[in-house]
């Protein structure tokens, strides 16, 4: 990657999720993307995050919304917290992956570093196609070269008390630990996020 092509990224974070990123069922401004926000204002970060998510958003839905994010926001850092709501339509890993890959590399090519959520699903899906969504997310990561959380729901999954009376989506308390899973996972940006790129 060119450095010409970095110095066009902005001091922005990208959130590209679901449900899960889009404070469903929480009061506005309780979601994690906020509890995000508040610790780049503590640490009087240049950095800024404009959260694109969208309950029920899927990946093909992201991937269509993507391209014209990318070229409005210019993020230097994208997120993406998608997949789950494939899996609830049934749709295949392949479709899933083919679209994960297609947004990671539209988010590389426009200059962002980018951060995959490794999300799991219930195991009444069948065993193979739960540890084949599962093990998709570390593969992308790896083969596309970018950073990955391994379990975005980590902590709050097996907690019944941290989920809302759906039992789907977590409630406001689960919100620090889904914070805290995600800010240990952008360890690898703190240097960039304590300073600004220069134009």
């Amino acid at each position: 990657m060119s450095i010409v092509t970095l110095t066009k990224a902005n001091s922005t974070i990208l959130v590209m999720g679901d449900s899960l990123s889009a404070e469903y069922g929480l009061a506005r401004g309780t979601g994690w993307v906020k509890l995000l926000e508040d610790q780049l204002q503590k640490q009087s970060s240049p950095w800024t995050i404009f959260n694109a998510s969208i309950s029920g958003e899927t990946t093909s839905g992201g991937l269509t919304r993507l391209p014209a994010l990318l070229e409005q926001k210019k993020p230097g850092i994208v997120l993406l917290e998608l997949g789950a709501n494939d899996a609830l339509r049934g749709l295949s890993i392949s479709q899933t992956e083919n679209n994960l890959r297609k947004m990671i590399q539209l988010s590389k090519n426009s200059g962002a570093k980018v951060l995959v959520f490794g999300i799991q699903i219930p195991p009444n899906y069948g065993q193979d196609y739960t540890n084949q969504f599962k093990v998709m997310f570390s593969k992308l990561s790896k083969q596309e070269g970018v950073e990955l959380l391994p379990f975005f729901m980590k902590g709050v999954v097996s907690q019944k008390e941290l989920f809302q009376a759906d039992n789907i989506h977590p409630n406001e308390k689960a919100q620090a630990i889904l914070f805290r899973n995600v800010w240990s996972a952008m360890s690898p940006y703190q240097t960039l996020l304590s300073s600004k790129q220069k134009n």
